[in-house]
């Protein structure tokens, strides 16, 4: 089976685009408005670009009449967004916060989640997720799409501020995956959320690489 996205008809039921570029990580986004009010959505396409410093980015497309997402306005406006680590025990709030409310809702509220201060960010996060990174806003690059809905907004920052409860880290100071079960996006409406892993270190490997990139840089 092949096909031309765009030019030729899908011959299956459903897309394997995204179905094929899985796990997707979470983005669960907090911003707030100018106007001081609260947002929160979560997002599929999102992804860390680099460690030193650490910078992130998340891809927002917009409604198919032409608006732009709240999570992109606010981060524009107000300069940050946080990321909150989305775990199983969180599922069905993010589900709640993934529907399309009015201008003026807020989803902590709808979703039934508390809000905690930043430090840096001038936004709330979530106080129950386990992981948050404060991101000051860095740039947008939008990408014509075939449609109103295909539009994307690809918004790019660097990481200011990790914050990680000290309960969900192993005594050897890494993330307790199997006490987090961190969620992902599959296919389709598909989740999956996992708490098995497995260590393989690069062969020859010196250096950052040998620490897997994640030392104290």
């Amino acid at each position: 089976m092949h096909y031309a996205p765009g030019l030729e008809p899908c011959p299956l039921p459903y897309s394997p685009f995204k179905a094929c570029t899985v796990p997707r990580p979470i983005g669960w986004l907090s911003t707030i408005s100018a106007q001081g009010v609260a947002n929160l959505a979560p997002y599929s396409q999102w992804q860390n670009l680099t460690f030193d410093p650490p910078m992130v980015m998340f891809a927002a497309n917009q409604y198919s009449d032409g608006r732009r997402k709240h999570t992109v306005l606010n981060a524009e406006e107000t300069g940050w967004f946080v990321w909150n680590m989305c775990s199983y025990a969180l599922k069905d709030a993010m589900n709640i916060t993934a529907m399309e409310w009015p201008d003026g809702v807020d989803e902590f509220e709808r979703a039934g989640v508390t809000k905690a201060p930043c430090i840096d960010a001038p936004g709330p996060r979530v106080a129950e997720s386990p992981a948050h990174f404060e991101c000051r806003y860095l740039s947008t690059t939008r990408l014509r799409g075939n449609s109103g809905h295909g539009w994307v907004d690809v918004v790019f920052g660097q990481v200011m501020r990790i914050h990680v409860k000290d309960e969900v880290l192993t005594p050897e100071g890494k993330l307790d995956y199997a006490a987090i079960r961190p969620l992902a996006r599959v296919g389709y409406h598909d989740y999956t959320s996992f708490s098995e892993t497995f260590t393989m270190p690069i062969p020859g490997a010196e250096g950052a690489a040998a620490a897997g990139l994640e030392g104290k840089a």
